[in-house]
């Protein structure tokens, strides 16, 4: 499947009522490095991959202050490669994480230590006011157990000075969204969800009924879970197309509400990621795909 295709033939999503942006966006984690524990990436690299995701129709790029290794940080590469930035591209990030002396995102931030963070993003990203800030929970661990309500609401007052335009929540389970919609409007929610990682119908099903994005983190497994299975492959050979554009065409295709941020730090991965904007599954590709 080749692709002259651009982000735009995903279709489209009003977030929060008022940013229109495209379906298909771009994830930055894999911008730094290739994988949590991996070598420093080029950053000249980057840069050329965020030109050419815009290029491309990408109105939407999901990054975090943690997505760095060494002095390769992907907030920085974003400032390099886009500032100053068109009134149409939406910038995403996620505060919570604290980073251990690895590098590594392993403790979780307090309330009082949320406004230092999001100070950070705007100074390393160049902005006066960021577009969306997630409230990430948690760490790589199942979402749930803990209130998000202290924190959630540190950002709500951050929001209402204005120095964040919608708030949105990663890693929860509904009774967490539900608590953090009691303190603030919910534009989004970042939780894990891909082919073989479907079991999130209750936090779905809340966001179509209010209107509220999904974004799933890991749409092609993020290297913990790979998605190369049998019946991805079978799909993916009746239209010519890779197992990676068939798991985002199934993203895609599974709400009208969902927003895939496929990342790379490849420009050949990217125009695949692109490509499968233009792939439209049918009822019976869907069918065997879920089993």
């Amino acid at each position: 499947m080749t692709t002259q295709i651009t982000a735009a033939a995903s279709g489209q999503f009003m977030l929060g009522g008022d940013r229109r942006v495209n379906r298909l966006g771009f994830g930055a984690m894999r911008l730094a490095a290739g994988t949590f524990t991996g070598p420093a990436r080029d950053p000249q690299t980057g840069v050329a991959v965020l030109r050419q995701a815009v290029e491309a129709g990408v109105d939407h790029i999901d990054t975090a202050g943690f997505y760095a290794r060494g002095e390769v940080s992907a907030n920085d590469l974003i400032r390099t490669a886009l500032a100053p930035y068109s009134a149409e591209l939406l910038i995403a990030t996620k505060v919570g994480p604290l980073r251990g002396a690895d590098g590594m995102p392993t403790g979780q931030a307090g309330p009082e230590q949320l406004r230092g963070l999001v100070t950070e993003d705007l100074r390393a990203l160049g902005l006066d006011r960021l577009d969306l800030v997630y409230l990430r929970v948690g760490g790589m661990s199942e979402p749930g157990g803990e209130s998000v309500a202290d924190r959630f609401a540190a950002l709500a007052e951050l929001r209402d000075e204005g120095l964040i335009r919608h708030l949105g929540v990663s890693n929860v389970d509904a009774a967490q969204l539900d608590e953090a919609r009691g303190i603030a409007p919910v534009v989004a929610v970042q939780n894990q969800y891909h082919v073989h990682h479907p079991d999130d119908a209750a936090v779905l099903a809340r966001c179509e009924e209010h209107g509220i994005a999904y974004v799933p983190f890991f749409p092609l497994g993020g290297g913990f879970d790979p998605i190369e299975h049998g019946r991805l492959a079978q799909v993916a050979k009746r239209h010519e197309a890779t197992t990676a554009q068939v798991a985002l065409a199934w993203l895609l295709a599974n709400s009208p509400n969902m927003l895939a941020i496929p990342g790379t730090g490849s420009p050949d991965h990217l125009a695949e990621n692109l490509a499968a904007a233009g792939l439209r599954l049918d009822a019976a590709d869907l069918a065997e795909l879920t089993g």
